[in-house]
């Protein structure tokens, strides 16, 4: 009887062994201390966004957030110097934004597609 199943190839497994053997981890900060005891609290996830969130990174459902912010206030200020031009395509380009948002962002954070007649009211939802 013969075994059919495929070998199984561990890619990143192979890149980090590889990068230890060419001397990749050997002087990496921290090495040979041991953990503090908050990295051993907690579950995984938790340790994960708060290491994160200390280097700066942002999810990208936030930066479509601040995106759409700015593109609504930039929209809102033209349209009251009376530059109306192209608002329905911006507009169309923002509710891509919203739709792209909404599918990244977290339930409970979704949020509708806006109009130009409730620009200003969408502005304080999104601030």
């Amino acid at each position: 009887m013969t075994n059919d199943k495929p070998e199984y190839n561990d890619l990143i497994g192979d890149i980090v062994k590889e990068y230890a053997k060419t001397g990749g981890m050997d002087n990496l900060p921290g090495m040979g201390k041991p953990l503090s005891e908050e990295y051993l609290s907690g579950d995984v996830f938790q340790n994960f966004q708060r290491i994160a969130k200390e280097q700066g990174y942002k999810p990208y459902w936030l930066e479509l957030q601040h995106a759409i912010r700015d593109d609504l206030n930039k929209l809102n200020a033209d349209i009251q110097a009376g530059k109306k031009k192209d608002s329905e395509l911006r507009l169309k380009q923002i509710n891509d934004k919203i739709f792209k948002y909404n599918q990244q962002c977290p339930p409970p954070m979704q949020k509708g597609s806006v109009r130009l007649e409730s620009i200003e009211a969408a502005i304080s939802r999104w601030t």
